[in-house]
């Protein structure tokens, strides 16, 4: 189930997100694509809408029984801005 938009989807379909830390040694949000990391991990569908949906309800750090805040620069950064779908089905006569 997604964290952000609480959907279900198949497993292949999320990211694994986990707890871990940053560079500077911050508590943060860890992407594991390859979903081995030990420990509690949360899923995320890899879509901006989502990831800004989890944000805004702080469900990383309640899903992740985190206490506190967590850092989500690197899992910000892995999401593509541009990855919502646009409808191309409009005419373009010129």
């Amino acid at each position: 189930m997604c964290v952000g938009c609480r959907g279900r989807a198949a497993a292949s379909e999320l990211l694994r997100v986990t707890a871990g830390s940053d560079a500077h040694g911050r508590p943060a949000v860890v992407p594991d694509p390859g979903r081995t990391a030990a420990g509690r991990g949360a899923h995320l569908h890899p879509e901006r809408t989502c990831y800004d949906l989890a944000v805004r309800r702080k469900a990383f750090p309640r899903a992740l029984r985190v206490p506190g805040p967590l850092a989500t620069e690197d899992l910000e950064h892995l999401l593509d801005p541009t990855d919502t779908p646009t409808d191309r089905s409009w005419s373009s006569s010129s």
